[in-house]
């Protein structure tokens, strides 16, 4: 609560000094979690062949399966880093994510691979059997850098808390300008492009995010409320992608072939996390009908307002017109 509050204080002053160490402190981070990965992956390079999507089917329909189709939400949250290469890549450009993405690709792989390494070697150790706090990321690096593990992983998480908090600024200025959200002062703390700072804005967002992680405490019981997000975020994409297709004059055949490929592996995705709607899945859709209905209600009113004073001005007019007419020359 104290990091996130900082976060949130220091919003203010603009993050163009502290954003040139984004860069080196993310590179940093994914090569850490690559170089762990591979230093427990040497310890059973047979774990390669998990890479192969024929073990993943297998499983899926597998008697040993007792949950089904459901078994994708244990494991959607390995998938929900991808919906940040394309609200980025408007940021840092096309070339970047190119370049960039390769290299946290191969790290997250190894990293994926090194757990499962550690989870295969310990699952029959008596130690393990029933912790209940078992953290398999954590539990394979060597005692002696655990401390820079946690001090490397809490500074990923604020830098990628940064990107989300200015992305939010972003999207409420674009709905300011599209009618849809309240006027708003906004203010331009930097002299950096396109950063801005709406402070309304901060302060409703720091006061829900201290709620939330009061409400949670901890990450593992959100992580049904986030995957419900991701999926929903993913689908709605998806859905723009089609429109814009159409409206570049795509031939139909191939939008919809498009469309139809994104969304069943969307749709199966977000089954698998609507299961868990009752687990912490409806504090995310509370939050989106909370701001939907904010939006309607400001929209419909400037809709009311605009016909309002079109009919005004209409009275007016033909008043005047009248009067005019009525008038002694």
């Amino acid at each position: 609560m104290i990091i996130i509050s900082i976060l949130f204080f220091i919003q203010r002053f603009g993050t163009q000094s502290i954003g040139r160490l984004f860069g080196p402190i993310m590179t940093l981070w994914f090569l850490f979690l690559g170089v762990l990965g591979f230093m427990s992956l040497t310890q059973d390079w047979s774990m390669l062949a998990a890479i192969n999507p024929y073990y993943a089917v297998k499983l899926l329909f597998s008697p040993a399966n007792k949950v089904g189709i459901l078994i994708l939400g244990s494991i959607f949250l390995a998938t929900t880093g991808a919906e940040a290469l394309y609200s980025d890549m408007g940021h840092v450009g096309r070339p970047n994510i190119y370049g960039s993405w390769p290299f946290v690709n191969v790290c997250l792989v190894l990293n994926y691979l090194g757990q499962a390494v550690w989870i295969d070697q310990n699952r029959t150790n008596a130690a393990w059997q029933h912790a209940s706090d078992l953290n398999p990321f954590f539990d394979m690096m060597p005692a002696s850098i655990h401390l820079v593990g946690i001090i490397l992983a809490t500074l990923a998480a604020i830098i990628a808390s940064q990107a989300l908090i200015s992305g939010s600024y972003t999207l409420v200025a674009e709905a300011i300008r599209l009618r849809f959200l309240p006027r708003l002062r906004i203010v331009y703390p930097s002299k950096f492009k396109g950063q801005l700072y709406i402070p309304s804005v901060n302060m409703l967002m720091w006061i829900t995010c201290i709620a939330i992680v009061l409400y949670f405490r901890t990450s593992a019981h959100m992580e049904a409320a986030y995957g419900l997000a991701i999926t929903v975020t993913m689908l709605m994409t998806t859905i723009l992608l089609y429109q814009f297709l159409r409206l570049r004059q795509t031939p139909r055949l191939w939008a919809w072939v498009i469309f139809l490929f994104f969304a069943s592996i969307e749709t199966v995705f977000f089954i698998a996390s609507a299961a868990k709607f009752m687990h912490g899945g409806y504090v995310t859709v509370l939050i989106a009908m909370v701001i939907l209905i904010v939006m309607f209600i400001w929209l419909y009113g400037g809709i009311l307002r605009d016909r309002n004073s079109f009919t005004n001005q209409r009275v007016s007019l033909l008043a005047y017109k009248k009067n005019a007419e009525l008038a002694p020359h």
